[in-house]
């Protein structure tokens, strides 16, 4: 006998559109949410009026509104989720704009059951979308819809979030944005396993192979085109490499046009609205985890915090991960699925598989939002086999923040919410990040940034003298340097390395 106020989820929705589609109707984000949430609300199969029952509706950020830097091209809401609300019939009491990362829609689902279990809201909209793919496809044909719109109603603007994400330190050195950064990670990894880049390049195609199988009979997928793990890693011009050791292929697409919505409510309101019994899945555990930033991290070959969620999750539900009949590991890029199955022991071909969409770079990389996704398949997934429970882990940042959600058709009871939903302690920072470097070192990791003049290597680290962290890059037109790296592995070779007259830490191989 549960309680009514015991959280359900009860509605899940997805909505997608190519340029190449025969209906294209280059919907804008706001059309492409609503989209998504009407089908979340007809998912339910409410005899009542959900949409007006909806009292809560939560937003996740469009990449063109992550960063007080970007602009939306076209124009935005100035309240994406009441502007979501408004168009399927809902006038919620609250309005939520939740910060930046890909750990949010996770994040949310679990922060709202809670407050459903508290008796602080009775029925509640998680929406998102991405429409990347229109903006490029509009702007190359030189046309400027007008997407912006004003919406009244109050906002609580979660803000950017995004402390703790980087530092200003990788920045000078070109590791700017997501690419480069993991790239660093991957390259840590290979070093940590002992394998040449040939050997690591086989294992990441090989990995995201099965992914591309799952994406092709995806209807909502944005590359809906099943791929070896050779042609995954071979280098060719549509296949480019974007940070070594990275193609194309293997890191997220963010050129989609996607967007998914979830609805919850307190048991009894789902009742209440004849919601059949057979549509209603429960979270039975969620784990929250921050990292280190990137260069105070141990070991850059992993993100122990990430794992610590997935446990969380796990343990708060009662549950291992053998005990899982299906995982949607978030995977835009291979390290970021590689850390959790090595953290929770699953195999990289376990025949469960390891995602339920696709995944970011095939299915596609939603912004914010994919994350959605993977719990609208998650639901339907525990759906048509009741009582299997199924893995969803969501991921922010640079391997920064971490939500992890166990769902099944199993009842949950939440009359004590701490007991379901908890974040894990706070990782100690051990002060190795060091701004300006001299003397003899250690490369610990390393990417390229791309250039049509030549690659800039981007090489962290250690000081030989104190163990500290640096990152640094050759000097500007050292084309020894550039030459001996391509030439030569260059993980755990011994450099040396200076501050110039600009405040550049510049490295040489003295090996």
């Amino acid at each position: 006998m549960l309680d009514d106020r015991t959280p359900v989820l009860i509605g899940v929705g997805q909505a997608a559109e190519r340029p190449t589609d025969a209906d294209y109707r280059a919907l804008s984000p706001v059309e492409l949410g609503a989209e998504a949430a009407r089908a979340a609300v007809a998912d339910a199969g409410a005899r009542g009026d959900l949409a007006g029952a909806i009292d809560v509706v939560a937003g996740i950020r469009q990449f063109e509104i992550s960063t007080p830097a970007a602009k939306p091209p076209f124009g935005a809401s100035n309240n994406f989720p009441r502007s979501v609300a408004k168009r399927i019939g809902a006038d919620p009491k609250r309005a939520i704009l939740e910060i930046t990362g890909g750990q949010g829609p996770q994040r949310l689902v679990g922060e709202f059951c809670a407050a459903i279990a508290a008796g602080e809201a009775q029925a509640v909209l998680l929406v998102g979308s991405e429409a990347m793919s229109t903006v490029l496809h509009l702007a190359a044909k030189g046309e400027t819809p007008d997407w912006s719109e004003t919406v009244e109603g109050e906002l609580e603007d979660r803000g950017y979030g995004l402390d703790g994400m980087t530092t200003a330190t990788l920045g000078k050195h070109r590791v700017r944005g997501a690419i480069p950064s993991y790239a660093l990670f991957e390259n840590a990894r290979r070093g940590r396993l002992g394998q040449d880049r040939g050997g690591y390049a086989q294992a990441m195609g090989a990995l995201f192979e099965p992914f591309t199988q799952v994406a092709a009979a995806n209807p909502y997928s944005a590359a809906p085109t099943a791929r070896s793990a050779a042609e995954l890693v071979a280098v060719s011009e549509r296949n480019r490499i974007v940070a070594d050791p990275y193609t194309r292929m293997l890191v997220a697409r963010d050129q989609v046009n996607q967007a998914a919505a979830v609805i919850l409510t307190s048991l009894g309101k789902a009742r209440e609205l004849g919601v059949p019994e057979d549509r209603l899945v429960y979270l039975h555990g969620q784990g929250d985890a921050n990292e280190l930033t990137v260069m105070e991290r141990p070991d850059l070959s992993a993100s122990p915090q990430s794992i610590a969620a997935g446990k969380l999750a796990l343990d708060l539900a009662g549950k291992s991960a053998a005990d899982m009949a299906a995982f949607d590991f978030y995977s835009c890029f291979p390290i970021a699925v590689f850390n959790m199955i090595e953290g929770l022991g699953i195999a990289a071909d376990d025949p469960r598989g390891l995602t339920l969409t696709g995944g970011l770079p095939y299915f596609g990389g939603a912004g914010n939002n994919y994350s959605m996704h993977a719990i609208a398949e998650a639901v339907q997934r525990a759906r048509a086999t009741p009582g299997d429970y199924v893995f969803v882990g969501a991921n922010g940042g640079f391997l920064t923040k971490y939500s992890a959600g166990i769902y099944s058709t199993d009842p949950a009871d939440w009359s004590n919410p701490q007991a379901r939903r908890a974040k894990a302690p706070e990782a100690h920072a051990p002060g190795l990040e060091i701004e300006t470097a001299e003397g003899p070192a250690m490369l610990e990791t390393y990417t390229t940034v791309p250039r049509p003049d030549g690659d800039v290597i981007v090489a962290i680290g250690r000081l030989d003298a104190n163990g500290r962290r640096f990152a640094a890059n050759q000097a500007e037109g050292d084309a020894e340097t550039l030459a001996q790296f391509r030439a030569r592995d260059p993980l755990g070779r011994r450099i040396e390395v200076a501050t110039d007259d600009q405040g550049f830490n510049r490295f040489r191989f003295v090996d």
